[in-house]
């Protein structure tokens, strides 16, 4: 069974952040909330829970994962972003965007799309999983917690505890998700000197990133 951690949104009890990150480094599956819906996350350096995370899902490894990140300088680290990248990045974090940009050497190839060696970063605004990060002290792997066969995001923590019981170790219990995914933009045509692309509408408002 699943363990439930009722971590305060606004003030995360520090020993509760803890005890879920020791999930984490154990190479545990967790589902948490964001300021999007809820999402799956596991430790970056960890195939078997990278592959659990994909097994949840239903989803082959042609699927860009995402990786959270505490804030610009660490996204940075994890992409190849330029001049006119960053400045959209800074328009869109910390919040409910996911950007999609060229991976750096330090992301694990096999976390890159495999044919444009691409990936997708977000810096969430989510108070409880800015203290996660923090604790666990770098990015962690996501994705957003549809189920197979929904065109629905997971984002109440009653429904997530019910459906995933026995297929993730922990879930975080912070009040009720928005019901929208990420909004996910796709920065690497900006590169080349071209617009970013909209690929997905979401819980941001693309409107403050001028699309």
């Amino acid at each position: 069974m699943a363990q439930i951690f009722e971590i305060h949104p606004l003030n995360p009890q520090p020993r509760m952040i803890k005890q879920a990150v020791a999930l984490l480094d154990a190479g545990e599956v967790l589902a948490v909330p964001t300021d999007s819906s809820y999402a799956l996350v596991c430790h970056i350096d960890d195939k078997a829970a990278s592959d659990r995370l994909r097994q949840i899902r239903q989803m082959d490894d042609k699927h860009l994962l995402t990786l959270i990140c505490r804030d610009l300088s660490e996204l940075a680290s994890y992409a190849r972003v330029d001049n006119r990248q960053y400045r959209m990045l800074k328009l869109g974090t910390p919040g409910p965007f996911t950007f999609i940009l060229e991976a750096s050497k330090e992301v694990p190839r096999r976390l890159s799309h495999p044919s444009r060696k691409t990936i997708g970063l977000r810096v969430p605004q989510h108070a409880v999983l800015q203290a996660l990060l923090e604790q666990h002290d770098g990015p962690l792997l996501s994705t957003t917690l549809f189920l197979p066969d929904s065109d629905e995001p997971l984002h109440d923590v009653s429904e997530v505890s019910d459906l995933l019981d026995r297929q993730v170790a922990g879930v975080i219990d912070s009040g009720a998700c928005p019901h929208l995914p990420t909004t996910v933009v796709d920065l690497t045509p900006m590169g080349k000197g071209d617009a970013p692309e909209l690929v997905r509408q979401g819980a941001g408002d693309a409107s403050i990133l001028g699309l």
